[in-house]
């Protein structure tokens, strides 16, 4: 039973706003204007109350300076205007925003830029940890003084170390023990030009006083007169280098060995070098059997090509001449952009070279880059190659020309254009 009067409130306090009313009508318009009416207002016709009589919600206006903006959506106050986002985070109407460009490539940069350095410094230490640095020159005794620019010794050996009976075959090495040197070129790398100089191995040399570079014993000379690559049979590169600044008073700075297997995988790594071979001919020692024109060696091929010299009558001077052709090729070969662009040919390249070359103590990365791209330059046009100046022979051993050597030695410690011609 309802204890409350009927109308008790309405009797003695009036229609008060936010109260409620018992009238059977809603609340005015005038009470709460911020509820919106469908059509037909108040007193209007009514549409049938939906689901079950449930009368219709109002929606309220997004008046009031948008303080209700969003109210039914859920949207934070004081978002954008009001307007909800649509899916994914897109502005009004599921459209995205622009992307930011500047943005995107700023940390594209930055991230190719830090892979990049992590490459180099990581390549440099895998290249430079490849490098054996055998020879030790502080062991020459009795050295020149030191001139302008920087002297490289490159020796190609014939040392047949890590070879099987079938690579020794194949590559018509011979099955020698110990080696010996099958080529020898000082390259003279300096402000005035590059200068790649050939020493023939059967340049009439003397060996003088030197210090054993395993027993650190001093044998005095005795006025030996020998075959330039016999120095390097009786104690290795440390005498080859004595004997040199000895007969030649030229300082040399680095020293640079590779040996017959090096060497063939060096070439077949970079694909061939391309060559043109002047004139054809056969050495049944060597294995060569070429013809004249244009043609690309594999390493079988290359070397073969640089120990031939059976098949020259001036044998080897124009061995000399063969030997600097194809590494001035060989060179420009690895320095084009389909092997230094390619890391699929890069570092096996690198690879081969490094893994087969043996170098000075004080040889670093740098030194080893600088006379490559010397030797490139001198094939190129750059520089001056030349062998060293001969005047006769005697005992089958070629004399070198005192007058003009002495001339040659003088313009490469000065760091001066080289006038001096060769054979």
């Amino acid at each position: 039973m309802n204890e409350w009067p009927e109308g008790r409130y309405e009797d003695s306090r009036g229609n008060r706003y936010g109260r409620g009313s018992t009238s059977a009508q809603p609340e005015g318009a005038r009470v709460m204007r911020q509820v919106r009416r469908e059509p037909g207002g108040v007193g209007g016709p009514q549409a049938a109350p939906p689901y079950g009589g449930v009368p219709q919600q109002p929606t309220y206006d997004q008046g009031y300076g948008g303080y209700d903006s969003g109210y039914n959506t859920g949207q934070v106050y004081g978002g954008q205007g009001g307007h909800p986002q649509g899916p994914g985070g897109a502005g009004p109407g599921g459209v995205r925003p622009a992307p930011n460009w500047g943005r995107r490539i700023k940390w594209t940069a930055i991230t190719l830029i830090t892979v990049l350095a992590v490459t180099t410094v990581a390549t440099y230490f895998w290249a430079d940890s490849k490098l054996h640095r055998d020879v030790d020159l502080s062991k020459v005794i009795d050295r020149p003084a030191e001139g302008q620019g920087t002297n490289y010794l490159i020796v190609g050996s014939d040392s047949r170390a890590g070879m099987s009976a079938e690579d020794k075959k194949k590559l018509h090495t011979g099955s020698a023990e110990g080696k010996r040197t099958d080529s020898m070129m000082i390259l003279h790398v300096g402000d005035n030009g590059d200068t790649l100089i050939s020493l023939p191995r059967d340049s009439d040399v003397e060996i003088p006083t030197y210090q054993g570079s395993t027993s650190g014993k001093v044998y005095q000379g005795k006025g030996r007169h020998v075959k330039l690559n016999a120095a390097y049979a009786e104690d290795g590169p440390e005498l080859l280098v004595r004997t040199i600044e000895y007969n030649t008073g030229l300082h040399i700075d680095h020293y640079v060995e590779i040996g017959f297997s090096g060497f063939a995988n060096i070439v077949d790594a970079v694909g061939g070098v391309e060559l043109t071979i002047d004139k054809g001919f056969k050495d049944k020692y060597s294995g060569a059997d070429f013809k004249a024109g244009p043609q690309t060696l594999n390493g079988e091929q290359a070397l073969a090509f640089v120990r031939t010299r059976h098949a020259f009558a001036a044998s080897d001077l124009q061995r000399t001449k063969n030997q600097q052709k194809f590494l001035s090729a060989l060179a420009h070969q690895v320095a084009t952009p389909s092997t230094v662009l390619n890391p699929f040919k890069l570092y096996p390249t690198m690879g081969a070279g490094l893994d087969s070359l043996i170098v000075d103590k004080d040889m670093s990365l740098w030194d080893l880059g600088s006379m490559f791209w010397a030797m490139k330059g001198v094939s190129g046009g750059d520089g001056t190659s030349m062998n060293m100046p001969v005047s006769g022979s005697t005992g089958g051993n070629l004399l070198w020309d005192k007058a003009k050597v002495k001339t040659l030695v003088n313009e490469l410690k000065n760091d001066q254009k080289v006038t001096v011609t060769g054979n």
